[in-house]
């Protein structure tokens, strides 16, 4: 069968987890993101944004996923290169890891960038996205 992993018998300590991913594109499109001439906007803050919100919502997109109070998250998104690297990092003081929070902001802000950037590259890719880090540390 399928279930939720029961948690109710794990330390509340403060758990911090980094992913990071990244979208490869044209140069052109490199350029038009770097000369903020997207035709939908700013890609790189709508992207933040989506990512954080998210991080949020994790618990609603991913079906065994405890939902879970943030007490952070950030999402960083910089041109390097061939494309745009992502790096998410999300912290809450709970029961359970907050790698799926921290992954799920990383794929929404590629995904993000590109809908932002499909009219002018549909060939893009998204990929190598994976955990970085986790960490727990007592209260």
């Amino acid at each position: 069968g399928v279930g939720m992993v029961a948690v109710s018998g794990k330390p509340v300590v403060k758990r911090t987890a980094v992913a990071r991913g990244f979208i490869r594109m044209a140069s052109a499109t490199v350029g038009q993101l770097l000369e903020r001439s997207m035709a939908k906007g700013d890609v790189l803050t709508t992207a933040q944004l989506a990512g954080i919100s998210a991080a949020k919502r994790t618990g609603d997109l991913i079906p065994l996923c405890h939902p879970l109070p943030l007490d952070d998250v950030r999402v960083e998104l910089e041109v390097v290169g061939d494309g745009v690297r992502v790096e998410a990092t999300a912290v809450s003081t709970a029961r359970t890891g907050v790698e799926m929070e921290a992954l799920t902001a990383v794929s929404v802000a590629a995904l993000t960038v590109y809908d932002m950037c499909k009219a002018a590259d549909s060939a893009m890719v998204i990929g190598e996205i994976s955990l970085v880090s986790k960490t727990k540390e007592p209260l």
